[in-house]
């Protein structure tokens, strides 16, 4: 869990809730750096996990010629590259392999920095509700959850770096539309696979029972010769006719390249299954981590609850 601002100010006074989480929202520089911060406290074992810790906060990484990271904030459409000059002093990528190196001391956020309250704002309002402890949503959400599952919703959130129930949402969203966008796309895959299959099945078939056909075209079409070959005629029969829907009027291609176009769907199809697998853990986990909030938060039939009304 992370730690929190003061809600004081140097004097002793109460601070409101603007003053508390700043008053504009952090730039994308900002949010660069308060994820750094957040993922050098994790205390990576290298540069590379260090890396891996952004991505798994949410961030895109670009690694360029001559060592060169940058980062691409969730939400904006400019990388923030990894440097002293446009994030500050302590974030050159030698600083931050000192800090991981323990030589040297986690970068200091500018003093324009917004503090970091704003990266647990979901946080602390679900913290307050288990705080309190009582209301009708309160209630509810304790006959479907617990202690447990709220915790690992918390660490969700951390790990995601979701500072807001927008942003919940969004990833929800984007985690439900993955899914069944590789569903689809496994499913258009697997029926290609299985119509190449069965053309080369055809293919086959096709060619074993062509002599027989050959020889019962010279018999001038003798019944004798189709009592004695009959099965293989309507093998052959069969075969042409599958060929000619599969083809649907293209030109067969070669057997090679049936077998080639075979392999490579085949293991396009055993990719898309580990990806969809993922996906699916991904949608489950989102979908039950937003459901735990919502009935705490109120928030299960689309509206407030009453007291947060009040």
């Amino acid at each position: 869990m992370g730690t929190f601002p003061k809600d004081k100010d140097s004097k002793g006074r109460f601070l409101h809730y603007g003053q508390w989480v700043g008053e504009k929202p952090p730039s994308a520089q900002q949010r660069v750096r308060l994820a750094i911060i957040a993922a050098l406290e994790k205390k990576p074992a290298d540069f590379a996990a260090f890396l891996r810790l952004m991505e798994e906060s949410g961030f895109a990484v670009k690694r360029g010629r001559g060592g060169v990271v940058s980062f691409l904030a969730p939400g904006q459409d400019k990388y923030t590259r990894l440097r002293a000059s446009t994030l500050g002093a302590g974030f050159d990528p030698e600083d931050i392999r000192a800090v991981i190196a323990g030589e040297r001391p986690l970068p200091e956020l500018p003093k324009n920095a917004p503090p970091p309250a704003r990266q647990v704002g979901l946080i602390i309002d679900i913290q307050k509700r288990m705080a309190e402890g009582k209301g009708p949503a309160y209630e509810r959400w304790a006959k479907v959850y617990n202690l447990k599952q709220m915790a690992a919703a918390l660490q969700f959130l951390q790990e995601n770096n979701l500072t807001d129930y927008d942003a919940l949402g969004a990833k929800t969203t984007a985690a439900v539309d993955r899914a069944h966008a590789l569903a689809g796309e496994l499913q258009t895959t697997e029926a290609a696979l299985s119509k190449v299959s069965k053309l080369m099945g055809a293919v086959v078939d096709y060619a074993k029972a062509r002599p027989v056909f050959d020889g019962y075209k010279a018999a001038r079409y003798s019944k004798k010769y189709l009592a004695e070959h009959e099965a293989e005629l309507a093998t052959y029969r069969a075969a042409r006719a599958a060929m000619n829907e599969l083809l649907g009027g293209a030109k067969l291609p070669k057997m090679d390249a049936l077998k080639k176009q075979r392999r490579e769907l085949a293991d396009r199809k055993k990719a898309l299954y580990a990806e969809y697998r993922q996906a699916q853990r991904d949608m489950r986990e989102a979908v039950a981590v937003k459901a735990n909030i919502d009935h705490l938060l109120g928030l299960t039939d689309g509206r407030t609850d009453k007291e947060q009304t009040r």
